[in-house]
């Protein structure tokens, strides 16, 4: 568990640092849609060569798979986008947090209704409680 919990952050770390340099290769070139889809080009080239290397058969079954599925893609080009194009007026740290905020508010109810074939983990008072405390938490550095 611990490896998973590593991975993780280092993925968390990665979020702002995404965002950060699309934000700035979008301001550099003079369109954030154009950067988005260099760095989904990336994205594609990175995955695929992981593919090839695990095993490409499970690329045979996505045709068995449910089609809502797919809008995963939608809503990564969706939070790549809008952080492209945000994040250089709203600033990092802005931007991020109202990410933040979206991702413990949509985790909870994820996990709450066991949606997607998640585990189901209830919305306690002390679970309540300590989302509360995390978007207080992520709301004060921003003040600070």
């Amino acid at each position: 568990m611990a490896q998973y919990a590593f991975t993780m952050v280092l993925a968390g770390i990665g979020i702002p640092v995404l965002a950060a340099l699309n934000a700035a290769l979008g301001a550099k070139i003079g369109s954030p849609a154009a950067a988005a889809t260099v760095l989904f080009t990336v994205a594609f080239i990175s995955c695929a060569c992981v593919v090839v290397t695990t095993g490409p058969e499970a690329l045979w079954r996505l045709t068995d798979a449910p089609k809502h599925l797919f809008l995963a893609g939608v809503l990564i080009a969706f939070y790549v986008l809008s952080i492209t194009y945000i994040a250089p007026s709203f600033g990092i740290g802005n931007a991020v947090f109202f990410v933040l905020l979206g991702q413990l508010i949509s985790a909870a109810v994820i996990d709450h209704f066991g949606l997607f074939g998640a585990r189901v983990s209830p919305i306690s008072a002390t679970r309540a409680l300590g989302i509360a405390v995390m978007a207080t938490g992520v709301f004060i550095t921003q003040k600070v």
